[in-house]
């Protein structure tokens, strides 16, 4: 699976796109993306799925597109 990185997250994980092994869903993804970036526990960040974003926990089917978001607001 590739994961999409925007923001200051970019900083955070050094790259803009993770190669990462599919996982069955969001909070799996998130739990194991916190293990492998423990830095990424300091910063809040939105998860979308095929371009919508996420709420609650989603399934992720193969071949989903996944993009990790930070907080952002509108004007």
């Amino acid at each position: 699976m590739e994961i999409l990185v925007f923001g200051q997250l970019t900083d955070v994980l050094q790259t803009s796109r993770l190669s990462w092994p599919e996982v069955a869903d969001t909070d799996t993804l998130r739990q194991q993306l916190l293990e492998a970036y423990p830095a990424l526990a300091q910063h809040s960040f939105l998860v979308a799925v095929n371009q919508q974003m996420i709420s609650s926990n989603t399934t992720l089917v193969p071949g989903a597109e996944v993009a990790l978001l930070p907080p952002f607001s509108g004007g």
